[in-house]
């Protein structure tokens, strides 16, 4: 049962909102306001929701007791009755705490792990499924670097996605996908098992990482690779090393400009990341066990050919059609995974 002072406390503070913002009396910044505002509407929206079901209940109840109503209630008391537990659960999906980055655009990237060449042409195949599901979102994908294998494989690609909740429904995919297939260069017809390693980074704002100018590096060098539109023979491409992490980060865009901007966006990116990871860390022990924790050395699925199968490892999710899930089907994969993620999260709410 979900305390009424709290859900009280909620609706006071969504109401003080909605008064602030129409009267703009407030001290309090308009863009913050409104902010905060938009985030516990569908919060106040659920709440209102359950108290006027239990309302309804309660006079169902009381109804009861007069002769003239008694067989109006006893037909709507099962409805509300059976309305109950749905509202209660849907209460408490809105209570969670909620992950501010979900909404943000989000860093892809994705590297072949073991196996060759054949992990290569796997990396790439990810690299389609993602695009696909993208578009069927609606949302944008900017390649900012590709470096190609001359079997058109991809050795490393780091994309920039935008749109609505694009890290929210993107950040279960870091970790480690396996394939199990014949490769086209296999004479014998063996399956062989390979790798790629998906990262998935919720873009950084302004706000979230200050970068020291004495803290990086930055080189310009004349793009190379494989060939391709994003290889050009200027000397354009930017290289960034952030000096305290190490951390590497290059864009060959035609401009080198632009270079410079995109590979700062990666770089505060990929800071946000790793203060993102250590935060996790302090608040769980146990990371690696939970679902979206960003863990990129975990096995996380399997895309087995012969079988036509497709295996989510954390979830025990399997699903036979994997021509579909690498055409960008991935909405099913995702709605178990989010839905797995808010049932740890409502146990811990418990404990």
């Amino acid at each position: 049962m979900i305390p009424n002072e709290r859900l009280e406390q909620i609706l006071q503070r969504f109401q003080y909102l909605e008064a602030a913002m129409a009267d703009g009396s407030s001290t309090e910044d308009i863009a913050t306001l409104a902010k905060e505002y938009s985030d516990l509407r569908p919060v106040a929206e659920q709440i209102m929701a359950y108290r006027q079901l239990n309302a309804d209940l309660a006079e169902a109840e009381a109804m009861l007791d007069d002769p003239d109503m008694r067989e109006l209630a006893e037909e709507e008391l099962p409805t509300l009755k059976a309305a109950l537990p749905d509202a209660e659960h849907a209460l408490q999906l809105a209570l969670l705490p909620k992950d501010e980055a979900d909404a943000r655009p989000a860093i892809l990237e994705i590297r072949p792990g073991t196996g060759g060449d054949e992990a290569a042409l796997f990396a790439g195949d990810l690299l389609r499924m993602y695009m696909r599901y993208a578009e069927a979102r609606g949302w944008r994908v900017e390649i900012i670097e590709e470096q190609a294998t001359e079997l058109g494989g991809i050795k490393e690609v780091v994309a920039h996605i935008k749109g609505e909740n694009v890290f929210a429904r993107m950040k279960y995919e870091s970790g480690v996908h396996r394939v199990q297939r014949v490769p086209a260069t296999e004479s014998g017809g063996r399956i062989h098992t390979s790798a790629a390693t998906v990262a998935v980074l919720p873009e950084a704002e302004d706000v979230d990482v200050e970068i020291n100018a004495a803290d990086i590096r930055i080189d310009t060098m004349r793009a190379s690779g494989a060939g391709g539109q994003h290889v050009n023979t200027t000397d354009s491409a930017v290289r960034i090393t952030h000096l305290p992490t190490g951390l590497i980060v290059t864009s060959s865009e035609k401009s080198q400009h632009r270079n410079r901007e995109i590979a700062m966006q990666v770089l505060k990116t990929r800071l946000y990341d790793l203060e993102r990871q250590r935060i996790d860390n302090e608040r769980s022990a146990d990371r690696a066990s939970q679902v979206g924790s960003g863990d990129r050395s975990e096995r996380i699925r399997t895309y087995n050919f012969p079988q036509g199968r497709m295996t989510d490892h954390r979830i025990n999710l399997t699903l036979y059609k994997l021509d579909q899930v690498l055409q960008g089907d991935l909405d099913e994969t995702v709605d178990a995974l989010t839905a797995d993620a808010q049932s740890r999260l409502m146990a811990e709410m418990e404990q």
